[in-house]
């Protein structure tokens, strides 16, 4: 067969149920091959950021690497930023990129790029396939090495000429990934450090999201009555009404957070990598130095001890390991109840919303919090990076019936096509999306997407005429000298309809938890355009009180 036709086979062979792309001419061979495949679903996108997102967004939804087509040169060059939040994310995702012809490489030829040294950085793997025979293997080691250890994004380059070689070779069967279980030594070492400890911390993170995890989770908590904390964009991995639950660690918690969370005097970190964001700032644990003891559960032991000193690293299914400390005897000191209650309190009164009088638009806050009291109890959550989110991470209590997908690598314009992917996947689930005005302008141009393929994410644009997570900082670092930060957008209601979705705007004085509602009850895809207060700048602050703090 055409290796175009054998990319196809491996696609059906790894269970592939969709591909996104933005069509080009250096692999057309592959379009055409997909048309005799109609299980798989070619979706065409507007933008190549668009179809990578949606195939991170596919990745996060499923476990499974999500799969993009992109063109050469600019094509992969518009793409790349879905691949750098692959790798930041840790989700699998497989690129396939059109090449020029193998007669063309290395003359400098129209829209050339040597792809190795381009991602070499950011993939786990960069392959140049000049060969059709050697395709098969290179795609059953993409798809494998995509989703084993730590997963990541995988580039496959293709130039046009060779998708139209004949091939002989087989395609291997899909290679199994590794497990590791943990060594039944090393669960009961932790145990016996848990029992140990008067003040524990678990830190979890999206390695645990699965419903094996996330129960295991709960009864390792339970059974060991210690406090959980999630890390950035992983909330939903633990029940936040659990009095066990001791908030999501992300961007901008006020220190009282922090300082309450030092206090532990041992922390287990299961199933993350232990980045910036979900530890403060390197300060929970703290690097290089943790001041409390530090066990670390991973699956790739490159991960362990790359940045803080660990004094218990363990190379293990993350999953494996939460069922296996679950199942230990519990031993609670008599001091656990009290650092247990101390958190729930802390917690309580940190997540408690009241809306800010504001005079120059609508406190987001308060659209996100009648979200939260009239959403589905299974809504797929999803965030674009921006301040509007922090209302969700702060006041919002997601449990593991949630899915929570949003950017760890903080890429804007993640929001849109992540909530077409996730109603395109899961039709039956209300996809929620928190997007702000400057995000919406990036990829927005996927909602014309979700009208061709008939899906009906509903889209919160909070619009306050700024890059409000910049403006923050600025406030902060530079008071009242705005530069680069303002914007000016369209009336997005009226943009939404040119595109054929339900609009609704929500202005100040206006019932806001009828209008959202509204919004949720529609059934077409629906743009909800919300005029926010800039003064509300985020959950945790004000323009005013970052202004009055120089």
């Amino acid at each position: 067969m055409r290796a175009a036709d054998v990319i196809v086979e491996a696609l059906r062979q790894h269970g592939v149920e969709r591909v996104f792309c933005v069509p080009g001419e250096s692999y057309l061979s592959l379009l055409d091959a997909l048309v005799d495949a109609p299980e798989i679903a070619t979706i065409p996108c507007r933008h190549e950021s668009g179809a990578g997102f949606m195939a991170v967004a596919e990745a996060k939804l499923t476990g499974k690497p999500g799969v993009f087509m992109v063109s050469r040169g600019p094509g992969a060059t518009n793409g790349s930023i879905a691949l750098h939040v692959a790798e930041q994310d840790a989700v699998p995702v497989i690129c396939f990129i059109g090449q020029v012809s193998r007669e063309e490489r290395t003359r400098g030829a129209f829209q050339e790029v040597d792809y190795g040294k381009f991602f070499g950085p950011i993939a786990k793997g960069v392959w140049e396939v000049s060969d059709g025979e050697r395709l098969p293997e290179a795609l059953a080691r993409a798809f494998h090495l995509a989703a084993n250890g730590t997963p990541g994004p995988v580039v496959i380059a293709l130039p046009e000429d060779m998708l139209g070689d004949e091939v002989h070779t087989a395609l291997p069967s899909p290679f199994p990934l590794a497990r590791s279980a943990p060594a039944l030594d090393q669960v009961g070492a932790v145990a016996k450090r848990l029992a140990a400890a008067e003040r524990p911390l678990l830190i979890v993170g999206g390695a645990v999201k699965t419903p094996a995890g996330t129960a295991a989770l709960a009864a390792l908590a339970e059974r060991h009555q210690v406090p959980v904390a999630t890390t950035w964009k992983n909330q939903e991995a633990f029940d936040n009404n659990s009095r066990l639950f001791a908030g999501h660690l992300g961007f901008g918690v006020p220190a009282a957070f922090k300082e309450q969370l030092s206090r532990a005097d041992l922390i287990i970190a299961i199933g993350t990598r232990l980045g910036d964001v979900g530890t403060l700032n390197y300060q929970l644990p703290q690097a290089p130095e943790p001041r409390q003891p530090l066990i670390h559960v991973y699956p790739d032991p490159a991960v362990i001890g790359r940045v803080f000193r660990t004094e218990l690293g363990i190379v293990a299914d993350p999953v494996m390991f939460l069922q296996a400390l679950a199942a230990c005897p519990a031993t609670v000191p008599a001091g656990r109840e009290a650092w247990v209650a101390d958190i729930a309190r802390f917690i309580e009164g940190y997540s408690a919303f009241s809306p800010r009088n504001v005079d120059d638009g609508v406190d987001f806050g308060a659209v996100v919090h009648a979200l939260s009291r009239q959403a589905a109890e299974d809504a797929i959550l999803i965030t674009d990076s921006g301040n509007f989110s922090s209302w969700l991470h702060r006041h919002w209590k997601l449990t593991p019936k949630n899915t929570l997908l949003g950017a760890i690598a903080g890429a804007m314009g993640f929001g849109v096509p992540a909530g077409v992917a996730a109603s395109l996947i899961a039709p039956g689930r209300q996809v929620i999306v928190l997007v702000g005005d400057g995000g919406t302008l990036m990829t927005g141009q996927e909602l014309a997407t979700a009208i061709a393929i008939g899906c009906a994410p509903k889209l919160f644009i909070s619009d306050n005429g700024s890059y409000g997570t910049i403006r923050t900082h600025q406030e902060r670092e530079f008071p009242r000298r705005v530069s680069g930060t303002e914007l000016v957008s369209p009336d997005f209601a009226a943009w939404a309809r040119s595109f054929g979705a339900k609009a609704i705007t929500i202005d100040k004085g206006d019932d806001i938890a009828a209008k959202v509602r509204e919004a949720l009850d529609a059934t077409t895809p629906v743009v909800v355009h919300v005029k926010s207060s800039l003064e509300s700048i985020s959950a945790y602050t004000t323009l005013s009180a970052l202004r009055g703090g120089r």
